[in-house]
């Protein structure tokens, strides 16, 4: 069985040759969760788009408020969100990956996003106090992570009471094959880690999040996967689980 740290220092390498490389891709092949992220457009930008969904096209950004991308890679979806937030509200990006961090902020510089920040730092571990968020989204990121539970339990964390959470996720319609929950390469191209959706909206809910809905599936590709947009709630009434 492969460690969760293997797969978290195979999904770095493989992100920071993203970075150099300039692939628009997850991964290569047919293993890959590539999808067209949004079309709009930032002048300026410079970098890989990566992601399977628009998660921010469902968050509804009001001006004034935080919103915390989780995964952020090269910035887009957070310099689209900063831009949304407006001058009033700001944008956080958390990334695991030195390089991307570091596209990240160069975009923010070249783009003149004055109210994006990035963070380096793990989404099972997020570098944000509780309650600071109004909005998480994240884009065919947490995928990626070994211990999903995690990653919902901080983005619950993290949102004010009331607060939203938009992903965009490779699921899956059944149990994958082992020989595939195995393969490095299939982890880095956002396949091996993908759950069942049923498992994974239950995960969302064990976090403490209510009002969870599937809002965009579209099935893809010749495995059993397919990606997911979901949003969910932080009521006001109920406290951390």
């Amino acid at each position: 069985m492969i460690r969760p740290d293997e797969i978290k220092m195979q999904v770095r390498e493989h992100y920071a040759a993203r970075v150099t490389s300039g692939s628009s891709c997850c991964g290569d092949g047919e293993a890959s969760c590539c999808a067209p992220t949004s079309a709009e457009m930032i002048e300026g930008f410079d970098g890989p788009s990566l992601g399977c969904g628009t998660p921010l096209q469902y968050a509804a950004v009001r001006p004034g408020e935080v919103v915390v991308d989780l995964g952020s890679g090269a910035g887009r979806e957070t310099l689209l969100a900063a831009r949304e937030a407006g001058s009033a509200g700001r944008a956080v990006g958390i990334d695991m990956t030195p390089e991307m961090i570091d596209k990240a902020r160069e975009n923010a510089r070249r783009t003149g996003a004055g109210n994006a920040e990035f963070r380096l730092g793990e989404i099972e571990d997020v570098p944000l106090d509780e309650g600071e968020a109004d909005v998480v989204i994240s884009n065919c990121v947490i995928n990626l992570v070994p211990d999903k539970r995690a990653a919902f339990r901080e983005a619950f964390r993290i949102l004010r009471r009331g607060g939203r959470m938009v992903v965009s996720d490779i699921v899956s319609s059944g149990p994958l094959p082992q020989a595939l929950r195995e393969s490095m390469e299939a982890w880095a191209g956002c396949v091996a880690g993908a759950l069942d959706v049923e498992e994974y909206l239950e995960a969302i809910r064990g976090a403490g999040f209510t009002r969870v809905e599937v809002l965009e599936p579209a099935e893809r590709g010749p495995l059993p996967v397919f990606s997911a947009t979901i949003r969910a709630v932080k009521s006001p009434e109920v406290s951390r689980r």
